[in-house]
């Protein structure tokens, strides 16, 4: 730990990657947190600015050249809706998908936008796959993966344009969070600042806002 009080708190970690040199998190109740690797602090001569706040921090990454990608939100499930989530009944044509379903899968693929898929980030090989199903046809799908090394799984949805605003994203994204909850990880989900359809969707689905995000880019100098 380099700084902590009630607005900032800023530590080291040896076990980021380089990837993850740097990361800030801002929760929603006004604290503000970073984290970097020993390398990374010691370039930034951190330890010798026991008074450093957020926005001096900041401007030090910026001047050290440094560039951070633009913010995520991070919600969460709340206690209250982890235990009606994993008291929920599925409903509809809704089930987990396996390898079984390539030709299935790839068929949503083909039917969805590039720009779609870059953004949802739904694979059929992350740790687990549900989708929701019209007259046999896959209309929406959310995929999972490990963060990590951390007990979260990191969630993203996908719903074919002529499908959306029936439901779909809403029950597979709860479908999957609580088979996440099975398995003992915690569901993350997450959407750019901007993504307004993408914030209804977590908040429908019973998350709640827990912060925004920043990692280092990988476009970053140094």
């Amino acid at each position: 730990m380099l700084r902590r009080d009630d607005g900032f708190i800023v530590s080291v970690n040896p076990d980021l990657s380089d990837e993850n040199r740097v990361m800030v998190l801002e929760a929603i109740d006004g604290q503000a947190m970073a984290v970097l690797t020993p390398a990374l602090a010691d370039r930034l001569d951190l330890a010798q600015r026991p008074d450093l706040s957020e926005p001096g921090f900041r401007r030090i990454l910026a001047e050290a050249s440094v560039t951070l990608n633009g913010a995520d939100y991070l919600f969460y499930f709340p206690e209250a809706c982890r235990n009606s989530l994993l008291r929920d009944k599925v409903t509809g044509d809704l089930r987990q998908l396996t390898a079984r379903d390539e030709a299935v899968f790839g068929a949503f693929e083909d039917a969805a936008s590039k720009q779609d898929l870059d953004d949802a980030y739904v694979e059929l090989d992350h740790w687990a796959v549900f989708g929701a199903f019209e007259q046999g046809r896959l209309v929406c799908a959310a995929s999972m993966y490990p963060w990590e090394d951390a007990p979260i799984a990191d969630t993203g949805v996908l719903t074919l344009p002529a499908f959306r605003g029936k439901g779909h994203a809403r029950n597979v994204v709860r479908a999957i969070s609580r088979y996440a909850y099975e398995q003992g990880l915690e569901p993350q989900y997450r959407c750019q600042l901007d993504n307004q359809a993408s914030g209804a969707l977590a908040k429908a689905a019973g998350l709640t806002l827990f912060g925004k995000w920043q990692v280092v880019s990988p476009d970053s100098a140094n």
